[in-house]
């Protein structure tokens, strides 16, 4: 995932590029109008992650130039909330808008639902193999090793969005956004406490992939603190 950074708050810059990093992310950060708008022209990129408050150029000039050549996504950040910017920022062509101050985790999420909105990403395609697990999305079925899965469908929700991206740690809040993008239901800030309800679906979702295999609660596993991991090894055949 290619990301183009322009904000010209260098520690909050820095913090959000070494996040994204970490979430295999390929970031280059610019830090005014004139420079990002001559980036974002010049390379090819995924997302354009866009402050609005910018030296040189500002962000609402930036995104409507851009406009006028592309078509990459560009998600607005502003610590300025009103709904004015917002609406107008959404108008000129921006995406998404996240104010100030903003999880990177919520950012994360929210670029990963931009891409999926243009049919990039994983979560665009309708069936996932990992392993013996095979999810089909359009026909709400899985299966562990040829063994049917018997699952709610938050269950399935949850158990689709992990092995849509196996392999990667997918934190709670951005389960708690996919599973409520898939069943229709309206975004609302993360909360905590949340966590717990999470974790018990998590462990029926458990259960049932031990119940199509013996090994096979052992393909997700707990990031302490952060999330879970779906892996394929051990539930083949």
């Amino acid at each position: 995932m290619r990301v183009l950074l322009i904000e010209d708050d260098t520690r909050l810059a820095a913090h959000t590029a070494e996040y994204l990093r970490e979430h295999q992310a390929s970031v280059e950060v610019v830090g005014d109008g004139d420079a990002g708008l001559e980036r974002a022209r010049e390379g090819s990129w995924d997302v354009v992650l866009l402050d609005l408050m910018l030296p040189g150029m500002d962000g609402l000039a930036l995104c409507r130039e851009l406009r006028n050549h592309s078509r990459v996504p560009v998600i607005m950040l502003s610590a300025r909330g009103e709904e004015v910017d917002r609406i107008v920022g959404l108008e000129i062509g921006a995406d998404d808008y996240l104010p100030k101050p903003f999880s990177p985790r919520e950012l994360l999420a929210r670029i990963r639902a931009v891409l999926r909105r243009q049919g990039q990403g994983p979560l665009a395609d309708s069936k996932v193999e990992v392993g013996g697990l095979e999810i089909d999305r359009d026909r709400r079925v899985a299966s562990l090793a040829g063994e049917a899965m018997e699952l709610t469908a938050y269950q399935f929700d949850l158990l689709w969005v992990l092995a849509a991206q196996a392999e990667k740690v997918v934190p709670r809040a951005e389960l708690f956004a996919e599973v409520r993008r898939l069943r229709g239901e309206p975004q609302m800030e993360f909360d905590p406490s949340v966590d717990r309800s999470i974790d018990v679906h998590m462990s029926k979702v458990r259960q049932a992939l031990a119940g199509a295999h013996a090994d096979g609660d052992k393909m997700i596993r707990t990031v302490r603190g952060v999330g879970y991991v779906l892996e394929g090894e051990g539930a083949e055949g």
